[in-house]
């Protein structure tokens, strides 16, 4: 640029405001910048040094944008992504070749843990919950819904008898999951709107239902688990499904990301990914697939 009026018209400003930016600038710096005549501008010594810097400065910032731009058109990446671990290993893990083979810039590192993780403190991109909904500062898409089921061996039931309504459980043996909303406590409803609610007590309290599985089939107590844990064992006789007349508060698989504004495209596309697969008829596909001989 050969003036400052040049300069202005370049950058769609007055030229008395590029001249007080200029002077601003010469006075934090204390040192002129330019050379100033009527008829000509040119940089002094201090002008040329930090235009060298400011080149670069401005072609870093590009390189930023550039490769930001290059992200959301194709994903590209590490994703950090927790699950429940049982929900993992059956449901998340066995798709993941389909997704890399679509994706294959992006990559992501499962971490499977019952627990529920901080997802701001740990770093998470993502986590998919099995709960009622999530934490609201938490944004959750719902993948699929998850009923959970009140159940025994007929094993048990033969040794101690069947119950006939929640209430009778105070007087049976029972497991509780360490991860139910309200650890200790029992609430059904039935169609007529009635609420029960009952502490489970027994032998066991567990926070894997994977681990609850073998204590339930072997008959040594009552317990609740989702859906997806008890499939199995209730198709082929293992386990019995109790108090059919009364259901227990409903879950959800989510997909949940931390609070903001636009997720990085590999988030996304996984995210979608995985709405697409863990939908309720895409899910029972998979589980005949995972259980056919």
């Amino acid at each position: 640029m050969k003036s400052f009026a040049s300069a202005a018209t370049e950058l769609s400003l007055s030229q008395a405001t590029v001249s007080k930016a200029v002077s601003r600038v010469e006075a934090k710096l204390g040192a002129r910048l330019f050379h100033r005549t009527s008829r000509r501008l040119a940089l002094t010594d201090a002008g040329s040094q930090l235009l060298v810097r400011a080149e670069h400065i401005l072609a870093e910032g590009e390189a930023a944008e550039d490769e930001a731009r290059t992200q959301s058109a194709a994903p590209r990446g590490l994703v950090r992504l927790a699950a429940p671990m049982s929900f993992g290993v059956l449901y998340v893990a066995p798709i993941l070749p389909e997704f890399f083979a679509s994706y294959p810039d992006v990559s992501i590192d499962l971490q499977l843990n019952d627990d529920t993780v901080d997802m701001l403190d740990a770093d998470f991109d993502a986590a998919i919950r099995i709960s009622a909904l999530p934490d609201s500062s938490l944004v959750a898409q719902t993948l699929s819904r998850m009923s959970r089921y009140l159940v025994a061996a007929p094993a048990y039931m033969k040794k101690h008898g069947r119950p006939n309504h929640p209430m009778h459980l105070a007087e049976h043996l029972c497991i509780d999951y360490a991860h139910s909303k309200k650890p200790g406590t029992w609430t059904f409803t039935n169609k007529n709107g009635s609420v029960a609610t009952v502490r489970p007590a027994g032998p066991l309290r567990i926070n894997n239902g994977d681990a609850m599985m073998p204590a339930l089939v072997a008959g040594t107590a009552i317990g609740i688990l989702p859906e997806f844990f008890l499939r199995d064992a209730i198709a082929d006789g293992r386990l019995e499904r109790l108090l059919p007349d009364w259901s227990l508060p409903s879950g959800a698989v989510y997909w949940v990301t931390p609070p903001g504004g636009l997720r990085p495209k590999r988030v996304e596309v996984l995210g979608n990914f995985l709405a697409r697969k863990l939908s309720p008829r895409s899910a029972r596909a998979m589980t005949i697939a995972l259980t056919s001989p």
